[in-house]
């Protein structure tokens, strides 16, 4: 799906983050960059749409801008060195609503799932659901189709818990987490394959198990 130039392109960005440079490449990135990876993503969503019709959503809907905001950063290099898109029922902005997120940049990509930055409405709520159905969602995180693609379930933990939550944590340890997410890193010889959607199925697919318990939460 991906050709030996876009990793090109984001190989030769990573050494040259300028306006200037990418001005000067701009034909480069639509042809060999954007163009493509619109292309992947658009074939994505429509894979996944049969067994997850909720996912009414475009490829321009999801996909990232490849430029930085810079506003509050100490790093102002003007734009990102991969194409990122997520794949969410309440938008790519949703952090807190499980989805799926992919970026590929120079070297390869990776694929991210679950509820990334719950707001402090959601993080409770969460919580909760961990403290009360933690048996659905460790079956999701413990299936072996599970754990060969995405791992251990990631996030970070609260030292300090609120107080409805500090005696539970001893029954159901995954109430100290603040994030709840699996991130998988992708070797760029799945984004060249022609079996790359096939693979993008797939990881799709077995992070929806963990996703649909944490979504119930929201």
């Amino acid at each position: 799906m991906l050709s030996p130039a876009y990793f090109r392109f984001f190989r030769e960005l990573t050494s040259n983050n300028s306006k200037a440079w990418f001005d000067e490449n701009r034909s480069r990135y639509e042809r060999d960059v954007k163009r493509p990876f619109h292309a992947m993503i658009t074939a994505w969503i429509e894979a996944v749409q049969p067994f997850d019709p909720e996912l009414q959503a475009s490829a321009s809907d999801v996909i990232y801008r490849i430029n930085r905001d810079i506003r509050f950063s100490a790093d102002k290099t003007p734009y990102k060195v991969q194409m990122g898109a997520h794949l969410n029922l309440r938008g790519k902005k949703a952090m807190g609503f499980p989805g799926v997120y992919m970026e590929v940049g120079a070297k390869g990509g990776a694929i991210a799932a679950g509820s990334y930055m719950p707001n402090k409405e959601e993080l409770p709520a969460l919580r909760d659901l961990v403290l009360h159905e933690g048996a659905d969602l460790r079956a999701a995180i413990s299936d072996p189709s599970f754990k060969k693609l995405y791992g251990e379930l990631l996030g970070e933990e609260s030292k300090i818990l609120p107080a409805e939550f500090r005696d539970a944590v001893t029954r159901e340890p995954l109430v100290r987490k603040k994030q709840f997410y699996v991130w998988a890193t992708i070797p760029k010889s799945v984004f060249t394959s022609d079996t790359c959607i096939t693979s993008l199925v797939e990881y799709y697919r077995t992070a929806k198990t963990m996703n649909d318990v944490l979504a119930r939460a929201l």
